[in-house]
């Protein structure tokens, strides 16, 4: 399957249907601490576990787009898109379930759709992506959608 290479893959490599996992990460304290410096967003759900009992989850949970993010490096790490992504172009993404912090998550991606722009010497492909918790249950998904460098000419 292509998407197993180790090295970034370029349009005419992504196949409709192919779909690839991700290692896994654990999504820790410190993780928290510092997307909330980095954000800026501290609010008590993910940074006072005292506030959290009281609340939906009873315990603190991950910032939403952290999971996102982790999501991003995770995808980025198994090595397709290593030099031939051109561009993120567009995400369309929901937040299914809560991550906690000491979940350990991974992502699932399928190529959804590819169509050329040759005036562009790239193509986009949209993922359809889901990030899955340590028990398989969905946590976040949605399409990502990416412009890939084509083949160079020989």
């Amino acid at each position: 399957m292509a998407l197993k290479e180790s090295r970034g893959l370029y349009f005419e490599e992504f196949v409709v249907g192919e779909k690839v996992t991700s290692q896994s990460r654990t999504i820790t304290e410190t993780d928290v601490v510092m997307f909330a410096g980095l954000s800026g967003d501290f609010n008590e759900i993910h940074t006072s576990e005292a506030f959290s009992k009281g609340e939906r989850f009873g315990k603190r949970i991950a910032h939403g787009l952290l999971g996102l993010s982790v999501a991003s490096g995770l995808a980025f790490q198994m090595g397709f898109l290593v030099g031939t992504v051109e561009v993120f172009r567009a995400i369309e993404w929901e937040f299914t379930g809560a991550i906690f912090l000491g979940d350990t998550i991974r992502v699932v991606a399928e190529v959804a759709e590819t169509k050329p722009v040759p005036r562009l010497k790239s193509g986009k492909v949209v993922f359809k992506v889901s990030v899955l918790n340590q028990d398989g249950q969905l946590v976040q998904r949605g399409m990502w959608t990416v412009l890939m460098k084509m083949m160079p000419a020989e």
